[in-house]
């Protein structure tokens, strides 16, 4: 798994126990599987249709660092299907752990469109290919 995010939990990102809030969690991980479902699929047009049960195993306190890792499960027709782990820097623990993620790419009326992509696509790949 590649984690490509880190974020720095700050005040406004704590619930009343004073560790990270789930919701501002989850927003950053539904953002995160978003900006790489851009990317992979080459098109912004892409929304979050399913997210699995979310295993919640430890959290985060202010000041610590965590990062997102995001891993592509399967490529369907229209749709990306991912996983995600997020994890504690400062202590090296899971936080949390996401088994399915779908994300739709759409067309510009919004409606499911085929991308044509069968497996990871690496930016630097691409522009290698366009020299």
């Amino acid at each position: 798994m590649r984690f490509h995010t880190r974020k720095w939990v700050k005040p406004e990102d704590l619930n009343a126990n004073e560790t990270l809030f789930g919701g501002t969690l989850l927003a950053w991980i539904d953002e995160e599987a978003a900006l790489y479902s851009i990317i992979q699929l080459e098109n912004k047009r892409v929304v979050t249709k399913y997210i699995s049960e979310i295993n919640f195993m430890s959290t985060a306190k202010q000041g610590d660092i965590i990062e997102i890792g995001i891993e592509v499960v399967k490529f369907g027709k229209t749709s990306l299907t991912l996983n995600c782990e997020v994890r504690n820097k400062m202590n090296r623990e899971t936080i949390v752990t996401v088994d399915n993620i779908i994300m739709v790419n759409l067309d510009e009326d919004g409606k499911p469109q085929p991308h044509g992509k069968t497996k990871v696509e690496y930016v630097k790949d691409r522009l290698m290919d366009e020299d």
